[in-house]
């Protein structure tokens, strides 16, 4: 009796639309596996376009769609490629989302989209999207694929607007610069909330430019390294 209990209870869980392993898929790279904190990857892009949160929002929402489409179209096909072949095949479907979300993202919004071109373009290159095609997709089923490239996506994109919001509110004094939501926090004149120049509490504070710089992402994610892997010390001897 227990075996068959066992044998339906294994075969509701692969028919779930979304059970605990479908929600595991989206919570695991938040924390327990992180592209960034934990698998190192996707570091070079949070380095060059983190010094404000728009443009890291935009980056990390693109990274979401073309790693979950690409994963869920990888997954599909993945029966039909050719050993020989398959890193071509993925490059060919990553290459194709990528420049449908350029596109998109030019005619929407063509100021962040000149902010982002090159980095868009990146995209294809990103080692989260190439490494979960092979470690994922190219072994599991289409709607599990999926959910794990937007898991994925979003534990990219939370760790780039961490440092984002960290990097433009010590090196600019702002949030969301550029955006139609732009605070002015803290600064040198009467547009801040906070003007440093008449303010008794802060009136020695200066905007630090070395936050602007990419060299101040690599600090912070070192930094958030070590606090990640403090709370969870199961996590110091990955990676």
């Amino acid at each position: 009796m227990a075996e068959i209990l066992d044998k339906v209870k294994t075969e509701e869980e692969k028919q779930s639309f979304f059970g605990p392993k479908e929600r595991r898929l989206l919570i695991d790279p938040l924390m327990d596996n992180n592209p960034v904190t934990v698998q190192i990857l996707g570091v070079c892009s949070s380095l060059a376009i983190t010094s404000l949160v728009y443009p890291s929002i935009v980056m990390a929402i693109s990274v979401t769609l073309v790693t979950a489409f690409s994963n869920y179209f990888t997954s599909l096909v993945r029966e039909y490629i050719p050993k020989q072949v398959r890193m071509i095949v993925q490059l060919v479907i990553i290459a194709t989302l990528v420049t449908i979300v350029e596109l998109a993202l030019k005619a929407l919004n063509f100021p962040i989209w000149k902010q982002l071109s090159v980095y868009i373009g990146l995209i294809i290159t990103n080692c989260i999207v190439m490494g979960r095609l092979e470690a994922y997709a190219m072994a599991n089923k289409p709607w599990r694929s999926f959910l794990d490239g937007i898991g994925n996506g979003l534990g990219y994109g939370a760790i780039l607007v961490i440092v984002a919001i960290i990097r433009e509110i010590l090196g600019k004094g702002t949030l969301f610069a550029g955006s139609p939501v732009e605070i002015k926090i803290i600064g040198p004149n009467t547009t801040f909330l906070i003007d440093t120049t008449t303010s008794n509490l802060f009136g020695w504070y200066a905007n630090n430019n070395l936050m602007v710089l990419p060299a101040a992402a690599l600090f912070i994610i070192g930094i958030l390294i070590w606090i990640h892997r403090t709370i969870n010390p199961k996590l110091v001897d990955i990676s």
